[in-house]
C-alpha cells in the first residue's frame, strides 16, 4: 500500500496540484492584503468612512452581558448579536473580484504561451497550377 501511494504521489498531476495550493494559498494572502490595506480604504473614503469592513446593520437586540460598543462590529459579532455585516461581505466580494481577475490574466497569459504558433500557408502556387505548368512545358518540349 505505500508503494502505491508513493506512486499516487509521485505522478505529475499530484505535485502539479500540490504546488499550485501552496502559490494559491501564499497569493491570496496577498490579494487579501491588496483588498484590506489598499483598495477598501480608498473606496472607504470615497464613501465616506475609512473602515469599510466594519460597516453593518444591527438586527436584534444585544446580549445582556455586553458591555463593549455598539459601533465595534468584531465585538458584538462574538457577543453574539445579530448583526448584518454588509461591509464585511462587500470587501470580500472585491476580494473575490481581484483575485478571480488576476487568475483570469495569468490563464490567459499561460494559454497564450503553451499555443502553438499557426503554420503559414504558403502563398506560391496550388498543386494544380504546377501540374499545369509541368505539363505545359512538357508540351513545349
Amino acid at each position: 500500500m505505500l508503494k502505491d501511494f508513493r506512486a499516487f504521489i509521485a505522478k505529475g498531476n499530484v505535485l502539479d496540484l500540490a504546488v499550485a495550493v501552496i502559490i494559491g494559498a501564499a497569493f491570496a494572502k496577498i490579494v487579501t492584503s491588496l483588498t484590506d490595506d489598499i483598495i477598501m480604504p480608498i473606496v472607504g473614503k470615497i464613501f465616506g468612512g475609512l473602515d469599510f469592513s466594519s460597516h453593518f446593520l444591527l438586527m436584534g437586540p444585544v446580549p445582556a452581558d455586553y458591555h463593549g460598543s455598539l459601533k465595534d462590529y468584531a465585538a458584538l459579532k462574538k457577543a453574539g448579536a445579530p448583526v448584518l455585516g454588509w461591509g464585511q461581505f462587500l470587501t470580500e466580494v472585491v476580494s473575490f473580484l481581484i483575485l478571480a481577475f488576476i487568475i483570469f490574466l495569468m490563464v490567459r497569459w499561460a494559454t497564450k504561451l503553451m499555443r502553438k504558433p499557426e503554420v503559414e500557408t504558403a502563398t506560391g502556387p496550388t498543386e494544380v497550377e504546377l501540374l499545369a505548368e509541368i505539363r505545359d512545358e512538357l508540351r513545349k518540349r
